[in-house]
């Protein structure tokens, strides 16, 4: 199947009499005639489901599609984005461990890395967005244990090099992990680049309509494990279950299988069914979702570039932004529909802006069918540091707009009379 086909048909397909939309099971358990049956669906030698905290079948279905997407071999889905990244790293990295990723990242997850992970013993090395090879390499040890990295950070925009991020991961013998919120697979697929990881917050376009909070991971299947030599957790014996070796049983899937059965087994940030079946629904719309938010958005950047109230605007399909011909080369479909801007006259004034918007409403959100805005120094990235905020690309005045289903004429009208009327 041809991509916008499998939005529609991957992972669930109704047989001969069967409901036509993936059916909601909203059970925790399954019941099974034999000890023996159940026995072997612990050992992991047969497939089934027991236990609505591991696996579920309506979420089941929405991983075999978002899985397909992004061209892995399996997906695991979570409770939030946040959730995602964490079980991300936590699946390869323990105490005494590290992780190299590019500061230009979103805030929520500089603190995950840079607080939480800390207080695990995981220690967060950060380079930047256009880091060369050697410079990453630079930050990596025998500790490391991943790369990480966003394919269009949030909010600064910046484009991951995802080529030279993988190029050095993989000479370091590490896998790649991209957080693809942004983009989608729509407009990128981080393994088609290198990428051997990604994870989404679904929160946001792949929910798209403000419903529902969740996150996924996916594997490529294509690390090679074994060969890198620096995760025993994948090669060696798991005492925690029977001794399963997982690349020796699972094989590509080792990754993804290990993810499941013993960190989503431990730490139950499992989502609903009822949440996997709203973004059953919202995927198959997500192409045509889109490319509507990416022409949008670029519609009203061009608008803004050429207000004298606006210092700058960042958005890699701008032709003067620096991230242009990485844009072209990652992501040559569009960029997404989320701006981010700096207003002249700094914090106060950026606030002011936001007050005076009508149709466009402030939200601790992006990324879904309305637009909105938020100012991140004061909200989603408050708990960073001045040099942390500077790395992160966030400046006092910065403005992040993401840009929903509306006409562009209805976003930058109401753009126009709130510059009006703090003029």
């Amino acid at each position: 199947m041809d991509f916008n086909t499998e939005c529609i048909h991957a992972g669930y397909q109704a047989g001969n009499g069967q409901p036509r939309t993936l059916p909601i099971a909203l059970s925790t358990t399954y019941p099974y005639a034999s000890c023996e049956q159940v026995a072997r669906l612990f050992d992991l030698s047969e497939e089934g489901f027991f236990y609505s905290r591991i696996a579920n079948p309506t979420c089941d279905a929405v991983e075999r599609k978002i899985a397909a997407l992004e061209g892995g071999v399996g997906a695991l889905l979570t409770s939030s984005g946040q959730a995602a990244n964490l079980i991300a790293v936590l699946n390869v990295a323990s105490a005494g461990d590290s992780i190299v990723a590019s500061s230009a990242i979103y805030g929520g997850t500089v603190n995950l890395f840079s607080v939480t992970l800390r207080r695990f013993g995981i220690e967060t090395r950060y380079v930047g967005p256009r880091a060369t090879e050697d410079e990453i390499l630079s930050a990596v040890d025998g500790t490391t244990k991943a790369v990480f990295g966003e394919t269009v950070a949030n909010p600064a925009l910046d484009v991951l090099d995802i080529e030279t991020f993988a190029a050095a991961a993989h000479r370091a013998g590490l896998p790649l992990i991209v957080d693809n919120t942004f983009p989608t697979p729509v407009l990128c697929r981080p393994m088609d680049w290198g990428a051997d990881i990604v994870t989404h917050s679904t929160t946001k376009y792949i929910d798209g309509h403000a419903m529902t909070v969740g996150g996924v991971v996916v594997d490529s299947g294509r690390f090679d494990w074994e060969a890198s030599g620096r995760f025993p957790g994948l090669t060696e014996p798991d005492e925690s279950y029977h001794g399963t070796v997982y690349t020796r049983d699972f094989g590509d899937s080792a990754y993804i299988v290990k993810a499941r059965v013993q960190l989503m087994r431990d730490l139950g940030c499992y989502p609903p069914a009822t949440n996997a079946f709203i973004l059953n629904e919202t995927l198959e719309t997500l192409p045509l979702r889109m490319a509507q938010h990416g022409s949008n958005a670029l519609a009203v950047a061009r608008w803004l570039e050429g207000r004298p109230e606006v210092e700058s605007v960042s958005y890699p399909g701008l032709e003067s932004s620096p991230d242009h011909d990485l844009a072209g080369k990652y992501l040559p479909s569009g960029c997404c529909g989320v701006i981010s801007f700096v207003l002249s006259g700094g914090r106060e004034r950026a606030a002011a802006l936001l007050d005076a918007l009508e149709m466009v409403r402030i939200e601790v959100h992006v990324a879904d069918s309305q637009t909105c805005a938020l100012h991140p120094a004061s909200s989603t990235h408050r708990q960073l540091t001045d040099d942390q905020l500077a790395a992160a690309g966030v400046g006092p005045g910065l403005v992040r707009l993401s840009c929903g289903l509306e006409s562009p004429e209805a976003i930058i009208s109401d753009l126009e009379q709130a510059l009006a009327a703090i003029a």
